[in-house]
């Protein structure tokens, strides 16, 4: 489980395609007291930890990704070099600082317009169809690994204001219109959705 507050921002390092994909990231994160097999939350998805080790002053960790996550995330987009937004996996008694996130992508969400507010920016995403009714305003939503609050709602579209200090440090400082991201909607939202649809099909 993570929280949706990311704590470093690195880039893809290399990737080697095999029966999976392995990606190498290279991380600002102490890569000594990270233990094989811990999950690391990289822009929204959660993958596991298959090989570290040292970087100069900062370190580097592998992670093996199936064919379906590819297709599901924005993963299969990347490069080398990529910007990557990263979380470490929260412990008990952490600060919970953002909402529960799973680090399960729910959909792919594209980026309509970014309009400066102030030092804040504006973005405004269109939702998947089938996810957008599971997001509501002044609810959260997870957008490449980060917890954010919902402004509005219009149909399958929705707008989020982002402050500078998360522009500057991770990659919604990079987004731009046609851009696809990942999205996780409210645990919440999901569990409900489930509980309804139940309901219906009795």
């Amino acid at each position: 489980m993570f929280t949706g507050i990311i704590t470093d921002l690195g880039q893809v390092r290399a990737i080697e395609a095999s029966g999976d994909t392995r990606f190498e990231f290279s991380t600002g994160f102490d890569m000594s007291s990270v233990e094989m097999g811990a999950s690391i939350c990289c822009s929204g998805a959660c993958l596991t930890v298959v090989d570290k080790g040292p970087d100069g002053e900062n370190g580097w960790f592998a992670a093996d990704v199936s064919a379906e996550t590819l297709s599901k995330t924005t993963l299969g987009d990347w490069r080398e070099e990529t910007p990557v937004n990263f979380e470490r996996a929260l412990k008990a008694g952490d600060e919970l600082g953002g909402h529960i996130v799973s680090g399960h992508i729910d959909g792919i969400a594209r980026v309509i317009t970014v309009t400066s507010k102030g030092d804040s920016r504006r973005i405004l995403f269109e939702a998947p169809g089938a996810l957008s009714p599971l997001i509501a305003a002044k609810g959260s939503a997870t957008i490449d690994g980060v917890s954010l609050t919902v402004n509005e709602v219009d149909n399958n579209q929705f707008g989020i204001n982002v402050i500078p200090h998360t522009l500057e440090n991770t990659t919604l400082g990079s987004l731009e219109p046609g851009q696809r991201v990942n999205l996780e909607i409210d645990m919440l939202a999901r569990y409900v959705a489930r509980l309804v649809q139940v309901e219906r099909d009795k």
